[in-house]
C-alpha cells in the first residue's frame, strides 16, 4: 500500500518533524532563533496559521491551518527545513553521515515528517493538549508552563488554559493522538 498525503485545501494538520538520528540540538539558543526565522520566512511567502507549537531538543510538533484554497504543506515544510539546514550547515558539517555526504545532503532532519489531518474540534483539542503536554511526557519539564518553547503560554494569555493546567496530573492520550 502506498501512502498518500492529504490534499484537503484550507484544512488543519498536526505535524511531527524529527532531527536526523534524533540528535538533540533544536533547543540551543541559535537554533531556536533559526526555527523562528525559517517559519516566519515561509509564512511571509506562503501564508498559514500556526495554531499550536512545541519545540523539543530532537523534534517538534505543531498544528497548522492552511489558507482556504491551499493544500501544499509539503512545500512549506521543505522550505522551512531547507532554510534551517542552510543556516546551520557549518555547525553540523563534521557530524553528517558518509552516505548523506556522498549524496550532498545535510543530515539535520529526518527525510520525512508525519502529518495528521484534524477531523473535528475534539481532535483539534486533543492534538493541542498533546503538543502542550509533550515536554512533560519527555521529562523535560514538570509542567507545561515550565517549558518555554511552546504556544502553551499564548493559550494561557488568551484564557484558554489556566497557568497550572496539567501541573499536577499525568495525561493519558489515546494511542492515535500525536506521533513520535
Amino acid at each position: 500500500m502506498q501512502y498518500r498525503r492529504s490534499r484537503a485545501k484550507g484544512a488543519a494538520f498536526f505535524f511531527t518533524v524529527v532531527t536526523h538520528d534524533r540528535r538533540r540540538f533544536l533547543c540551543d539558543d541559535t537554533n531556536i532563533k533559526l526555527i523562528r526565522e525559517a517559519f516566519q520566512r515561509v509564512i511571509n511567502r506562503h501564508p498559514f496559521t500556526v495554531d499550536a507549537f512545541v519545540l523539543l531538543p530532537d523534534h517538534l510538533h505543531c498544528i497548522w491551518t492552511l489558507p482556504e484554497n491551499d493544500s501544499d504543506f509539503s512545500m512549506r515544510w521543505r522550505q522551512i527545513k531547507s532554510y534551517f539546514s542552510r543556516k546551520c550547515h557549518d555547525t553540523f558539517k563534521g557530524a553528517q553521515s558518509d552516505a548523506r555526504l556522498i549524496k550532498g545532503e545535510q543530515a539535520i532532519w529526518q527525510r520525512r515528517f508525519w502529518e495528521h489531518q484534524i477531523r473535528d474540534e475534539k481532535d483539534f483539542v486533543s492534538q493541542v493538549e498533546y503538543i502542550h503536554f509533550n515536554p512533560v511526557k519527555h521529562g523535560l519539564a514538570t509542567s507545561p508552563k515550565a517549558w518555554p518553547h511552546s504556544t502553551f503560554h499564548r493559550f494561557v494569555q488568551q484564557g484558554i488554559y489556566p497557568s497550572d493546567w496539567s501541573a499536577d496530573k499525568e495525561i493519558d492520550f489515546d494511542k492515535n493522538i500525536g506521533n513520535e
